[in-house]
C-alpha cells in the first residue's frame, strides 16, 4: 500500500469511496467534500494500491483557540482493504500531519455502533472523553475521543 498527500485529480476517487463508505443519508455532500479538501485548515492523506484509491483520512487543524489543536473529519477504508491496517496507517498519517502544524490534541467523534473504529483508536492511545447525542443521521450518538501529541 502507498500513502501520500491528496491532489486536485484525485477528487472524484476520493468521492467515489465515500459513496462505498457510507449510504446518502449519512455522506458528506460533494460541495461539502470539495470544500474540506481543498481548505488550508486540512491535510488529506490518501492510501492506494496500483493507482487505486484504496481509503483516505482527512484531518482539519482549529486555531481558532491556542494552541492548535486537530480534528479527524474522517477516515474512510473501502470495504475489500478493511482489516490490512490501513486506517491505523491513515490515522498515524494524521496525527503526523498535526504534530507539524504544532497541535497538542486531536481529536474525532465516532459512531457508538462502530466497534471496529473504537477499537483501532483505544488502541492508537485515544481515550474517550465524552459523548454526542443525536449527531449521527437517525439521531444516533457519537463517542468523543481525544489523543494527547507531544
Amino acid at each position: 500500500m502507498d500513502y501520500r498527500l491528496y491532489e486536485a485529480d484525485d477528487f472524484d476517487d476520493l468521492y467515489a469511496v465515500e459513496e462505498v463508505c457510507f449510504p446518502s443519508s449519512e455522506r458528506f455532500t460533494r460541495a461539502y467534500m470539495r470544500t474540506l479538501v481543498a481548505s488550508q485548515e486540512t491535510v488529506t492523506w490518501i492510501a492506494e494500491e496500483k493507482g487505486h484509491l484504496a481509503g483516505f483520512a482527512i484531518v482539519e487543524f482549529i486555531r481558532q483557540v491556542a494552541p492548535t489543536v486537530a480534528y479527524v473529519s474522517t477516515i474512510e477504508v473501502l470495504p475489500a482493504h478493511r482489516g490490512q491496517g490501513i486506517g491505523a496507517e491513515l490515522l498515524r498519517r494524521l496525527e503526523g500531519s498535526a504534530n507539524a502544524e504544532n497541535a497538542t490534541g486531536i481529536w474525532l467523534h465516532v459512531d457508538v455502533e462502530n466497534a471496529s473504529a473504537i477499537r483501532l483508536y483505544e488502541r492508537l492511545g485515544y481515550r474517550k472523553n465524552s459523548r454526542a447525542n443525536h449527531y449521527y443521521a437517525r439521531n444516533r450518538p457519537a463517542a468523543i475521543y481525544v489523543k494527547q501529541l507531544v
